[in-house]
């Protein structure tokens, strides 16, 4: 997928595409078919927004937004600065999925004021 949308996204979803073509009975798929399959369930994905928070003696992931497909494009194209600017610093999780299913998480950390301890938590 080199030059092909965002290669941090590709990385993620690379396993998960692969698995969805075998399950379609395409064991060696070309460019066109990996491309095509990854559109597709980038088109049917969310992806929620946690960020990490102490907990009484441990800690916990709150639930800051959830963005389907139509939504999630600002914070994929720069995580780091999206994630600044709408919540502030802090160990931010962003978990995608397809419908019920769980594609990948991957973290960011940025520097900055933690905006989010103001924010609501959202159902996730």
């Amino acid at each position: 997928m080199n030059g092909y949308f965002m290669d941090w996204v590709w990385l993620l979803f690379k396993e998960y595409v692969q698995k969805y073509l075998r399950r379609l009975e395409i064991y060696e798929p070309d460019q066109d078919q990996l491309q095509g399959a990854f559109i597709q369930i980038m088109r049917e994905s969310t992806v929620t927004v946690l960020v990490q928070e102490p907990w009484q003696s441990s800690v916990r992931f709150k639930g800051l937004a959830k963005y389907d497909s139509s939504e999630m494009m600002p914070l994929i194209n720069n995580p780091e600065k999206y994630l600044l600017s709408n919540f502030g610093g802090g160990k931010f999780k962003l978990n995608f999925h397809q419908g019920l299913n769980f594609i990948a998480t991957i973290n960011f950390k940025p520097e900055g004021e933690p905006h989010w301890k103001k924010m609501p938590e959202i159902d996730y």
